[in-house]
């Protein structure tokens, strides 16, 4: 069975390709003539990718070059294969010590993805998957995250997010969820307490770069009889020490 493309995305793509550093800057007439298409045909796909943010038009020679949009892009995966490799020896350490599984989630597009999973020896089923997205009011690894985002930041997606409740345990109120976050700042550290799953506790503390600013989170999860009163200290303490060594591994000096 064939695989089907979708043409007028293969064209866009076919355009942001034409570019490179020999050559930074295009008109539509070049773009055009190189991949042999009309001039209105290119020129919409053009005007397309201008509103997204993917190129950018010169007023000078009216010519175009490529957005800062991939240049956010470009830094999401690259920060993101950077902090697996820089996070995982880390995290190796964290599972051994805790004997659960850990996770390390960075922020994208108002959610938390999952971009790395070592399991223990005894680990559950659960939510999570590498790939896989979150919301993050009710995650460990997502509070940890939105609670050191600024405070416009955090009052827009309260405002836009849809506040699902995955479990009785769900905090859907954003009156309610602000106070948790602000709780969490002066901790240090997030709990997710069958908040996503029933039967699923985790804690969570943020990872920062050397500007200060929140990058990703890293938690510890299991069923929720494994992390009992008498292991919690534990718990908070490693999860806090593993997220700090992995900012320290990107200049966090806090």
């Amino acid at each position: 069975m064939s695989e089907k493309f979708i043409q007028s995305v293969d064209r866009a793509i076919d355009i942001l390709e034409l570019f490179s550093l020999a050559q930074q800057e295009l008109s539509v007439k070049e773009i055009s003539d190189r991949l042999q298409l009309s001039k209105s045909t290119v020129h919409g796909l053009i005007k397309t990718l201008e509103h997204r943010g993917y190129l950018e038009q010169k007023p000078t020679d009216q010519k175009y070059k490529l957005g800062l949009r991939l240049f956010e892009l470009g830094n999401l995966v690259g920060s993101g294969m950077e902090l697996r490799n820089l996070a995982y020896p880390i995290i190796q350490e964290l599972v051994a010590k805790l004997q659960e599984t850990v996770h390390l989630v960075v922020l994208d597009k108002d959610e938390v993805v999952y971009v790395e999973k070592v399991e223990g020896p005894a680990a559950l089923r659960m939510y999570s998957m590498l790939g896989k997205r979150a919301p993050m009011y009710c995650t460990g690894v997502g509070k940890a995250l939105f609670a050191y985002l600024d405070e416009a930041t955090v009052d827009r997606i309260l405002q836009e997010a849809e506040m699902t409740a995955f479990t009785p345990f769900t905090l859907t109120d954003p009156d309610a969820i602000k106070q948790e976050l602000g709780k969490i700042r002066e901790q240090g550290y997030a709990i997710d307490d069958e908040e996503i799953e029933i039967g699923l506790k985790c804690v969570a503390a943020p990872i920062f770069n050397h500007e200060g600013k929140v990058i990703a989170s890293i938690s510890c999860a299991g069923p929720k009889h494994r992390f009992s009163d008498d292991k919690m200290a534990t718990f908070i303490h490693e999860v806090k020490q593993a997220a700090l060594a992995v900012s320290r591994r990107f200049g966090y000096r806090g």
